[in-house]
């Protein structure tokens, strides 16, 4: 798996199976930045908006996405704790499935086991962040090196930060935007994305964390702006360490 640095060559690691997690000491100059927002906020238009800039960006799905293939340790303990029916014919993992086994069907009263699945995945992303950011400070001193991911407070993963971004939009248009990335009606998406928040922690909370705040609810173009202003600074503080 590769992530393009800021001057468009691979920065290439290898995944290795899981462990315990660990934290390398980051290089110096180096500033490690997080990009987090409920769902359907526009974390990944933002991150593309800061990859346009420059910005060494790696998202923290796809490196989950990564670690579910069959032969990885992460994949072996998720079929272990949610059973073989989350399984495509092709022994792969069917996201869908997956996502139901942990958040519970619609319109069904089981209860919630989100926090089991990301007891077994969260440090092991974790662990490829580290490496990844750490190879990027090696090739780009007094670089930036952001990662994209939605559960960055919720895994404790904040203070691995040196600055974090927090995206917010309003509820309805999360939907809209759920309802057509899914291609579903209104109501399934309000239900499906109210499901899903509330497993995560209110977008209050985490602003109070966040160092910088992205509001994605106008037109790109101001978001865009917004990203901009964000970049020169993060650009400054980065030249100046």
């Amino acid at each position: 798996m590769a992530a393009l640095l800021a001057d468009g060559n691979p920065a290439v690691w290898t995944f290795r199976c899981c462990g315990q997690f660990f934290c390398e000491v980051s290089e110096a100059g180096l500033l490690k930045v997080g990009v987090t927002g409920g769902i359907s906020s526009g974390k990944s238009v933002v991150g593309e908006m800061f990859a346009a800039l420059g910005v060494a960006i790696i998202d923290a799905d796809h490196i989950a996405h990564a670690l579910m293939q069959p032969g990885e340790t992460v994949y072996a303990e998720v079929v272990r704790h949610f059973g073989v029916g989350i399984l495509n014919p092709d022994g792969t993992v069917n996201r869908s499935k997956l996502a139901e086994a942990a958040f519970g069907a619609p319109n069904r009263k089981a209860g919630s086991r989100v926090q089991e699945l990301n007891r077994i995945v969260h440090p092991a992303v974790i662990e490829k962040q580290e490496e990844w950011m750490n190879e990027i400070g090696r090739k780009q001193p007094q670089g930036i090196a952001m990662v994209e991911a939605a559960l960055i407070v919720e895994a404790g993963a904040a203070k691995r930060f040196d600055r974090l971004i927090m995206v917010t939009c309003q509820p309805e248009q999360r939907f809209q935007r759920w309802a057509k990335l899914r291609k579903v009606d209104q109501d399934a998406a309000a239900r499906e994305v109210t499901r899903r928040m509330a497993a995560q922690l209110p977008d209050e909370e985490k602003i109070k964390l966040a160092d910088y705040v992205i509001d994605n609810s106008g037109s790109l173009d101001n978001t865009h702006k917004q990203v901009q202003e964000v970049y020169e600074e993060l650009r400054r503080q980065a030249e100046k360490s």
